[in-house]
């Protein structure tokens, strides 16, 4: 049987969806149907299956957890760019870091805590550093800062620590930023420089945790574009974790297409897509 005309049946797309779900949050909708199809076609071809459905229960079957490894990497979409969403970082770098930095001088607690959650190929978690940096200047060496980056495609971190950027995702990068923290490769591809790189720590993290392990609560959460994927029970008690990892006065920034909406009162709204925890 020729696997690039595998279809999935009702049953197949069922057992996929709940796995999916059960074990990354993520809600495959039927309009999500032809996109299961299309990202797992190769897989399968290439792993010789001959049905979603075996293919379905060698990933149940596998107790390292690669194979579902490498279904969530097929599933998850990881498209962004530098200086998506210009106005967070406007707003990151003229509204929060002053107030914040402030006071942390004057309690002698020279500690910035940020997390960059869903954080796909590393564009966010850079940017991020980047404004710190630059914001902070020569006083940022004797700061406790960089930024926490995670993502549950072990593929999209691969790429993030690679640091490595053709022109189409570094192109809405500010000129000064681009030359000051990467280096322009013969191919065209832009390298991050250590001194930005040594600043992200990439790990691997599955947000349906329900434990989130920070010994000290966190002051700005990115979680962008991120929760779309989920059903609204799964985002209620994501946002819930989210309340209690950050400090009072804490800030989580979601993408433009999500909302916490007005009747809840565990965050105050501050601009589209911008939360304060009260």
């Amino acid at each position: 049987m020729n696997t690039s005309q595998l279809v999935i049946n009702d049953q197949e797309f069922h057992l996929i969806r709940t796995l999916v779900s059960q074990r990354f949050g993520i809600n495959l909708t039927d309009q999500k149907r032809s996109l299961v199809v299309g990202r797992l076609q190769k897989l399968l071809k290439d792993q010789g299956f001959t049905s979603f459905k075996d293919y379905y229960q060698a990933v149940v079957r596998d107790n390292s957890g690669a194979a579902l490894d490498k279904l969530i990497n097929r599933i998850s979409t990881n498209y962004t760019y530098f200086n998506r969403e210009q106005a967070h970082f406007d707003f990151f770098v003229h509204s929060v870091l002053p107030p914040l930095t402030s006071h942390l001088r004057s309690c002698n607690k020279q500690d910035l805590r940020i997390w960059s959650a869903g954080c796909s190929s590393g564009e966010e978690p850079y940017m991020l550093a980047m404004l710190m940096m630059d914001y902070l200047g020569e006083e940022y060496g004797g700061w406790s800062a960089g930024v926490l980056a995670t993502d549950i495609s072990d593929q999209a971190l691969s790429r993030a620590r690679l640091g490595l950027y053709d022109e189409e995702k570094i192109g809405r990068l500010a000129g000064p930023l681009r030359t000051r923290y990467f280096q322009r490769q013969t191919d065209g591809n832009w390298q991050a420089k250590e001194q930005l790189k040594s600043q992200v720590t990439f790990r691997r993290f599955n947000l349906m945790n329900r434990h989130f392990p920070f010994k000290r609560p966190l002051q700005v959460i990115f979680c962008r574009n991120v929760m779309i994927y989920f059903d609204a029970p799964t985002r209620d008690a994501l946002v819930q974790r989210y309340h209690q990892s950050l400090e009072p006065g804490g800030y989580l920034f979601l993408g433009h297409s999500e909302t916490l909406g007005r009747e809840q009162s565990a965050f105050k709204y501050i601009m589209p897509a911008v939360y304060r925890r009260q």
